[in-house]
């Protein structure tokens, strides 16, 4: 029975992503994923991937961000982390890494010599089955992006990290709202609508 239910929620997703029109774009115009599209329409947004950045990329596997971002950075630096694997993208360094682990800020700040001007993150925790707990857990990574970024970003430079909107997301908002002057949220086209996700999109530091 259980074996029966699994296999009909996996055709379930499968017929979804056969429909999804960004996962047939993403396919058809070579992406990594469907996510890329996320990437390109916050920067139509917020306009903020420019061709001499210097660029850190959050949770980065299977690379759909990175790839958007190395097609606009064209002689800036970009470095990607996540603690899974990812395949070899031009013009991108990877680390297979774990943004927890103590070292981290010095490992960032040695590969670019300095501060950056822009981090992207579209990390997620795994999900348990528990809508509430996978937000929960997502959010504070979120938080810790946030705090993170406080200390090897550029003075104006800028954040855009996925949260989920759920019982701590004032929490995380709040958080960023202590440390940059400007604070706005977007949920892109491409994000399924059924999904709680959202990006902060956040600019300038305050001084500490």
């Amino acid at each position: 029975m259980k074996k029966s239910k699994r296999v009909k929620k996996s055709n379930s997703w499968r017929i979804k992503q056969h429909r999804d029109q960004f996962f047939k774009k993403s396919k058809t115009l070579g992406y990594r994923s469907r996510a890329s599209f996320k990437l390109i329409q916050l920067n139509d947004k917020f306009k903020f991937l420019k061709k001499n950045i210097k660029l850190l990329d959050l949770g980065a596997s299977p690379g759909g961000w990175s790839q958007v971002a190395s097609k606009l950075i064209i002689s800036g630096k970009i470095l990607s982390i996540d603690i899974k694997v990812m395949d070899p993208l031009k013009n991108v360094e990877f680390m297979k890494y774990d943004i927890l682990d103590d070292d981290i800020e010095n490992k960032i700040i040695s590969f670019f010599n300095g501060k950056l001007d822009v981090i992207i993150s579209d990390m997620a925790a795994n999900t348990t089955g528990n809508k509430s707990l996978d937000s929960i857990r997502t959010n504070q990574l979120c938080s810790e992006v946030i705090n993170l970024s406080s200390k090897i970003l550029k003075p104006k430079g800028v954040l855009v990290s996925k949260l989920f909107m759920g019982d701590d997301f004032l929490e995380v908002k709040n958080l960023a709202k202590s440390m940059f002057h400007n604070v706005n949220f977007f949920k892109p086209e491409s994000s399924r609508d059924e999904s709680k996700e959202t990006y902060v999109h956040c600019k300038i530091l305050k001084t500490l």
